[in-house]
């Protein structure tokens, strides 16, 4: 199967690639100081803010369009409301602090409140948890369509990855801020366009919903409320995700961290309408047969949009996945180079171990993909692995109930992983029909109920 793409629309592809390298090439590697190459500068202002971290966070977007193909409106409470509910609680309590901390990573914060071995032990799950993984693997995917090419959709996604890899290392953080503006635009333009001819081809709201399965306009989907429960835990993800601390760090102000993130949580409000009316559009118009339900955008697009407006909407859907690819290269980049391997090799300069973070990081990411070739999975199986152990040492460095002896910080990043990570594995060879549950429990809880024991203990011993 393969897209209908004219030269017109490959024209319009072809040049959103260009303009991205020009715009990196723009500053390239002028003058950089290392608090300029991280973070801006700490200078990034509200627009910029909110334009950066409304792309950056909604990169899923083919995983997006497999749920809400398969599971309807459910989309909105699994992988909508919890990330909306946790986000502004970060806004609130996390925001301003992170500005305030002099700290430019997260490691660096953990390793000024703890200790410095804890600060370089966190950095590895953290470098896994920024994988690139799912973006890599939907950029293969989408490129193998787009070209209809007996290559393996790796073959793609490593062309992909290593041009980011490209274009990132030359402009650093600002590079990010600059493409992500372009992004948003695209992001919000195309799928406006999408709607508009999905409605004229099928009919208007009201037709649509009187032609889905009542499973599509339940608001669980048909999952059980654990699964949806373990969905809202590995929101958590927002707490210790690297790219939100950043990007607070990174602010003007920081109540320009906070309200910038309440402006981004209205923007995804927005875009989850879009991207769940696609969704149930793509249903509606394709069948309920899709073999490939995670190309349910991609495949709408091409059987109803028009030359020229088709390749404008591929654009966006590229615009969504690379604004996350680059930022979570770049940050997992950092966080490998600087704070890890720079503790072993203290004379090579920190920007220069970042970039090269950066290409361990897309071969990675290429590797998951290989282990776990879904988008729901990585996120699913990413997420329950590593954060437990990270979740509570992360708010204990700005939040004073959560801090627990230095001690016990190293037990819950290595302990709690390996327990998560443990019991996925069981679950994965003892009981494969039921998913990566063992004894009917998602991998997330046992990792989350060591962490808090480990946290009551050392509270206990500390008073």
């Amino acid at each position: 199967m393969s897209a209908g793409f004219s030269f017109i629309d490959w024209m319009f592809v072809a040049g959103y690639f260009i303009f991205l390298i020009w715009l990196s090439w723009k500053k390239g590697w002028r003058g950089e100081s290392e608090e300029e190459f991280l973070l801006s500068g700490r200078k990034v202002t509200l627009p910029a803010f909110v334009a950066t971290l409304v792309s950056t966070w909604y990169g899923g977007i083919l995983g997006i369009g497999e749920w809400s193909y398969q599971f309807g409106i459910s989309q909105w409470l699994i992988l909508g409301a919890p990330f909306y509910i946790f986000s502004a609680l970060f806004a609130v309590f996390l925001a301003g602090k992170i500005r305030m901390n002099k700290a430019l990573t997260i490691p660096e914060a953990i390793a000024k409140q703890y200790n410095e071995k804890a600060g370089r032990i966190s950095a590895l799950p953290i470098f896994v948890l920024v994988s690139p993984a799912p973006y890599i693997l939907m950029l293969g995917l989408l490129f193998q369509f787009l070209t209809g090419g007996d290559a393996p959709f790796l073959f793609y996604a490593s062309l992909v990855a290593l041009f980011s890899v490209l274009y990132i290392t030359i402009g650093g953080f600002g590079a990010v801020i600059r493409t992500d503006v372009l992004q948003i635009i695209l992001m919000f333009g195309g799928f406006i366009l999408l709607l508009i001819f999905a409605a004229k081809e099928f009919g208007g709201f009201g037709t649509l919903i009187g032609s889905l399965p009542s499973g599509h306009l339940d608001i669980t989907g048909g999952n059980t409320w654990q699964y949806i429960l373990v969905w809202f835990f590995i929101a958590l993800w927002t707490f210790v995700d690297p790219s939100f601390h950043q990007r607070a760090a990174a602010a003007k102000t920081p109540e320009t961290a906070r309200k910038g993130i309440f402006i981004s949580i209205v923007f995804w409000m927005v875009f989850d309408f879009l991207t769940c009316f696609a969704g149930l559009y793509a249903f509606a118009i394709l069948g309920p047969e899709l073999e490939q339900p995670v190309l349910a955008y991609p495949i709408l697009a091409d059987q109803i949009l028009p030359v020229g407006i088709k390749g404008l909407f591929f654009l966006s859907l590229l615009a969504t996945i690379m604004s996350t690819l680059d930022s979570y290269l770049f940050i997992s980049g950092q966080t490998l180079g600087r704070d890890f391997l720079l503790n072993y090799f203290p004379g090579v300069k920190p920007n220069l171990l970042t970039r090269i973070g950066i290409l361990v990081s897309a071969i990675l990411g290429i590797i998951l993909i290989i282990l776990y070739p879904s988008v729901i999975d990585l996120w699913y199986v990413i997420g329950s692995i590593f954060i437990p152990g990270l979740l509570i040492p992360v708010l204990g460095v700005y939040l004073k109930p959560f801090r627990f002896p230095a001690r016990f910080v190293f037990y819950s990043i290595i302990g709690c992983t390996l327990v998560s990570f443990t019991w996925l594995i069981l679950g994965t060879v003892y009981t494969p029909g039921e998913g990566y549950m063992f004894y009917g429990i998602e991998p997330f809880y046992p990792g989350l109920f060591i962490a808090i024991i480990l946290w009551l203990v050392g509270r206990k011993m500390e008073s």
